[in-house]
């Protein structure tokens, strides 16, 4: 069974980019191999993140703030699928990456600013919720036999119709 690399990014990697990679991990079964970045990392993972995926049983046993040159680098892994969660990183020059994956665009409000801390949680909860949605769908498809346009394109749709 092939193994897809998918790596979520945002600018911080601090918040929306680690639900995405917890979840991408936890909903794809062993079937995806998810990583997260940041353009600018924050250096530290949000700890309302961590609170919202330990909440749901979602484990990340190796969360931190990375920036996306890692995945850039000579000896990162091939990535098959990029999805940035955030605008800034979607709109950011981004590093020539090995393999070049497919890329598509999920933005999801930044919750790590909100406040106070109840609404912050309400947030993040928001943010968990949409991703979630998003990943499942995206994991219903059959990507061992769909071609990669067809991914992208179905990828898109399914930001559009969560969003709608």
């Amino acid at each position: 069974m092939k193994v897809f690399n998918v790596l979520v990014l945002c600018t911080g990697n601090s918040a929306r980019s680690i639900l995405g990679e917890a979840l991408f991990n936890h909903l794809g079964e062993g079937r995806i191999r998810a990583f997260s970045a940041g353009s600018q990392p924050s250096g530290r993972v949000n700890p309302v993140a961590l609170e919202t995926l330990e909440k749901h049983g979602v484990p990340l046993p190796e969360a931190r703030s990375k920036s996306w040159e890692e995945f850039a680098a000579p000896g990162a892994p091939a990535l098959d699928f990029i999805f940035t969660v955030c605008a800034s990183a979607a709109g950011e020059t981004c590093p020539v990456w090995p393999g070049h994956p497919a890329t598509a665009h999920w933005g999801i409000a930044d919750p790590a600013h909100v406040e106070p801390l109840e609404a912050r949680r309400a947030a993040f909860e928001t943010a968990y919720a949409e991703l979630e949605k998003r990943i499942a769908a995206f994991l219903k498809m059959p990507l061992e036999t769909m071609p990669t346009v067809a991914i992208v394109e179905a990828a898109r749709k399914i930001h559009l119709e969560a969003a709608a």
